[in-house]
């Protein structure tokens, strides 16, 4: 496999940068960096991603898969007081998450590595957010959708944002397989946000 933001060790050079960006009513401050995905300002569909989330009802804590340097989390976080697990398989990505929840003084936060969800013990997630990572193939994408499946309460939500051209129906296909029925709560520039809830009976 080529190196890319999906690979675990970043060979890449160093260079970190700073910057601000506000996402859900909050000003955040982020230090990002090569080899990790969209360094240079949080991308559209996390952003989208990001404001289109509406916590559900039932209680209980939240995961972010695939977490990069931490936008997604880390603003859920910040604006629903919720426990956050969040993780990726990019060390680089993972050291500058937890950087990030110091930077914005976010404790609500577990950050820690797992290639997709094999390494998160906790199984009771009321929500799991993804941009899932396209360029490592819809093999690892779909196994994210099964494993969120299973690592979902009952009437737990699984939220993606995808484009259109990178796979948005077979998405939707494969979440309709395992849910039963996929919401498109949004619709913006190619990219969809899909919720799909978990129902045990």
């Amino acid at each position: 496999m080529s190196e890319h933001y999906y690979s675990r060790d970043q060979k890449v050079e160093s260079n970190p940068t700073y910057w601000d960006f506000t996402l859900r009513n909050h000003k955040l401050k982020f230090k990002t960096d090569n080899g990790v995905f969209s360094k240079r300002e949080v991308d559209f569909g996390s952003r989208l991603l990001v404001e289109s989330f509406e916590l559900p009802e039932v209680e209980g804590d939240l995961l972010d898969v695939g977490c990069g340097y931490g936008p997604i989390g880390l603003s859920i976080a910040k604006d629903t007081g919720r426990n956050i697990h969040m993780v990726d398989v990019n060390e680089r990505a993972l050291s500058l998450a937890k950087e990030n929840a110091t930077l914005n003084n976010i404790v609500n936060v577990s950050i820690y590595e797992s290639n997709c969800l094999d390494q998160v013990k906790h199984k009771e997630f009321a929500a799991i957010l993804t941009n899932p990572p396209i360029r490592a193939g819809k093999k690892v994408v779909h196994q994210i959708f099964e494993q969120s499946f299973s690592y979902l309460k009952d009437q737990g939500e699984l939220w993606v944002v995808i484009q259109k051209k990178q796979g948005a129906p077979s998405a939707i296909e494969k979440m309709t397989e395992l849910f039963g029925d996929v919401e498109t709560v949004e619709k913006k520039k190619g990219y969809f946000i899909l919720r799909a809830k978990k129902y045990l009976t």
